[in-house]
């Protein structure tokens, strides 16, 4: 029997069973989380190890982010790529009543002639338009955090444990879909502007803005204004990229409804 529990029983779990809300809410932490507190093993002491990073999201939404050879993180990550990283951003009162998540993964470094770098730099940059004046510098790699389990926590009394299941979207076509988001994200932002703003200020009610696309993925759309995301889901997960085209129709109709 646990000290101090002399009723014989086992004691109540705290954690929740894991429901698509819960999924919902840990996929919508990642995919519209601007910095995390990236923990890591500093190399060569074995201390904890806490930085900032500014994060984005690959297709499959796996988190991504840029780091300086040179800095103590990169260091850490490249010797012990086991490291967690936080997201989800406070908002008024206590910051503890916020949603936020833990991310345990496995930093991967990203070659620079791969087309996975090509895709990281571009959809990262959308995201974080000022990276582009250091991103192709010698000293700078894009590094994918691959996720295996997270801890969510949803606010007070709402705790989660979810695995990569939970937390990745499927791309099914993965090539099918990583041939076609780039061209299909520029050509909205290039051509369909007016869509884009629908997208953000109607479906999403967020302030009016210089929207623009920052990614795609069968799942949802990212949309980016200065320091400000937001994620529109799709009703259901599309099964083909040839399915985006009628579907971000439909959204604009639908917008222009409301």
């Amino acid at each position: 029997m646990e000290p101090g529990n002399d009723t014989g029983k086992e004691p109540k779990s705290v954690i929740r069973p894991t429901d698509d809300q819960a999924r919902r809410m840990a996929k919508t932490l990642i995919r519209t989380a601007r910095f995390g507190a990236l923990a890591a093993i500093e190399a060569g002491t074995g201390h904890p190890l806490a930085s900032r990073v500014a994060v984005a999201t690959d297709l499959d939404g796996t988190p991504l982010i840029l780091t300086s050879t040179l800095s103590g993180h990169t260091s850490a990550i490249l010797e012990t790529p086991a490291c967690s990283l936080l997201v989800g951003e406070p908002g008024k009162g206590d910051p503890l009543a916020h949603p936020r998540i833990s991310l345990f993964c496995n930093a991967a470094r990203i070659a620079r002639d791969s087309d996975a770098h090509q895709r990281a730099r571009r959809r990262y940059l959308l995201r974080h338009p000022k990276a582009s004046l250091y991103a192709d510098f010698g000293d700078f790699a894009f590094f994918r955090l691959e996720l295996e389990r997270a801890s969510l926590n949803g606010g007070f009394g709402k705790a989660f444990e979810l695995q990569q299941p939970d937390l990745l979207t499927d791309l099914g076509d993965a090539k099918g879909w990583e041939a076609m988001e780039g061209g299909a994200v520029a050509h909205m932002n290039e051509d369909h502007g007016d869509a884009i703003k629908l997208y953000a200020e109607v479906l999403c009610k967020a302030d009016t803005a210089n929207w623009n696309l920052a990614g795609l993925d069968p799942e949802g759309l990212d949309l980016v204004a200065g320091d400000r995301i937001e994620r529109l889901w799709f009703a259901e997960p599309l099964e083909a990229p040839s399915d985006v085209r009628p579907v971000l129709v439909d959204l604009a109709k639908e917008a222009r409804r409301t």
